[in-house]
C-alpha cells in the first residue's frame, strides 16, 4: 500500500493436475489449497491462495503462517463480501501477510479497502490514481483495521 505499480510475481496455477512450475512464486485457488496442501506448505516458493467471495478465509486459518498472500476476489464491484473477508484476517485471524483485492476492483473503493485491511490491488489501467484516491478520505467515522483515528476519538482527546 505504498501506492507504486508493482510487478505481480506470481503465476496462476489452474484447478487440473498440471505441474507447477518450480521456485516460482505461485497463487492457487481454495480448493487446489485444500487439495495440495501438504505439497504447496513446503514450495520453495512463496504461496498465495485465492479466496472467491462466496467462499470463506476460515477454511485457511490453520495455514496462514505458510501463506504469503491472499487474493480476496470481486467478482463484481457490488459484491462487497471480500471487505468482510479482509477484516476478518486482519482482525479475528492476525493475518499479516500481504491480502490483494483482485477481479472487478474500482479506484474509486480503495480508500475504503484500505480500512479493512488490503494492502495490495490488481487495478486495470490505473495504478497511478492510486494514492491520490487513497489519501482522498482524511476523516474517518468507524473504527477498523487500519488503525487511523476515527472523529469521534479526535473530538474526545486531551489537547
Amino acid at each position: 500500500a505504498d501506492g507504486l505499480a508493482h510487478r505481480n510475481t506470481y503465476t496462476a496455477l489452474d484447478d487440473d493436475a498440471a505441474p507447477m512450475p518450480e521456485g516460482r512464486d505461485v497463487v492457487v485457488s481454495l480448493h487446489r489449497w485444500e487439495r495440495d496442501r501438504k505439497r504447496l506448505i513446503d514450495w520453495p516458493g512463496r504461496i498465495a491462495v485465492r479466496i472467491k467471495s462466496d467462499e470463506t478465509p476460515a477454511a485457511i486459518v490453520t495455514d496462514l503462517d505458510a501463506i504469503d498472500m491472499i487474493a480476496l476476489e470481486f467478482p463484481t464491484f457490488r459484491d462487497g463480501r471480500a471487505y468482510s473477508h479482509a477484516r476478518l484476517l486482519r482482525d479475528r485471524y492476525g493475518y499479516r501477510g500481504e491480502i490483494r483485492a483482485v477481479g472487478d476492483v474500482l479506484v474509486e473503493q480503495l480508500a475504503f479497502m484500505l480500512r479493512v485491511g488490503f494492502d495490495a490491488f490488481e487495478v486495470a489501467g490505473a495504478a497511478g490514481e492510486f494514492r491520490t484516491v487513497a489519501d482522498e478520505i482524511s476523516v474517518q467515522y468507524q473504527p477498523s483495521s487500519d488503525g487511523r483515528v476515527t472523529a469521534l476519538e479526535r473530538r474526545h482527546a486531551p489537547y
